[in-house]
């Protein structure tokens, strides 16, 4: 009898977070007194539908192994392992998990890859991207359609505007992205190069699914997203606990 193909999710976190300048990495500076990426990774290991959640670190990140957060990752429950196989770009982190993960998983098994300083997931938005890709063999994204006017520089210092572009039909990808294991595998593996896995699948000839997510499941990129995520993160566990004591 053929089964159905499991979720399993990967978080590459192997980054600096340079643009920060801070002591820790970005994805270890704290948000609501946890560590960023906790939020990023509690949300895939409590859906009920992922299976697995493998988290790619640096070789030597010492930061996870801070006393003080140990009973932190346990909380995060028995579907996480982490694994030190971190690659010096995005594309090499997710390579090196997937070829971890490979007794384990099944070539038909989709895979989300999801940013650790991309906090806000909801479960509702993962629903929704379970849901809208997982009838195509190309496998899709989270995405948001772009609504403000884009500019391009002069590539000056400082810069000026050289010419606006247009922004219809363009959409701003976000995470998780899903695909199926080997689909994934063997374009990352011909792609190297690519930012993020959509890129791997279309520069190996396949077309990815939008899907339509919101701007609350917002990259926290530079110092100020600090302050929105905690809004966004406040405001969600507010709404949750209301909707309990309502029940």
């Amino acid at each position: 009898m053929k089964t159905c193909p499991a979720y399993h999710a990967i978080v590459p976190a192997a980054g600096g977070g340079a643009r920060f300048g801070a002591a820790l990495p970005k994805q270890y500076l704290s948000l609501l007194g946890r560590p960023l990426i906790w939020h990023s990774l509690a949300v895939l290991c409590g859906h009920p539908a992922i299976a697995s959640v493998r988290v790619a670190l640096a070789p030597d990140d010492s930061h996870w192994r801070k006393a003080e957060w140990h009973d932190l990752w346990l909380s995060l429950g028995r579907k996480l392992e982490v694994l030190f196989c971190g690659g010096k770009t995005r594309a090499e982190s997710v390579r090196n998990a997937l070829a971890a993960a490979k007794p384990h998983i099944l070539p038909d098994d989709w895979v989300l890859v999801h940013d650790a300083a991309r906090p806000c997931l909801s479960h509702a938005l993962l629903d929704r991207l379970l849901t809208g890709v997982n009838d195509d063999g190309a496998g899709g994204l989270l995405a948001v359609p772009l609504t403000d006017t884009l500019k391009q520089d002069d590539g000056k210092m400082p810069p000026s505007v050289s010419r606006t572009l247009p922004r219809a039909g363009l959409w701003q990808a976000q995470t998780p992205q899903m695909f199926r294991y080997a689909l994934l595998t063997d374009a990352l593996t011909a792609h190297p190069e690519v930012t993020d896995e959509a890129s791997a699948l279309e520069a190996a000839g396949f077309a990815p699914r939008l899907v339509a997510s919101e701007a609350s499941n917002l990259k926290v990129t530079y110092p100020d997203d600090f302050a929105l995520a905690e809004l966004i993160l406040r405001g969600r566990r507010d709404s949750e606990g209301r909707e309990s004591n309502n029940g």
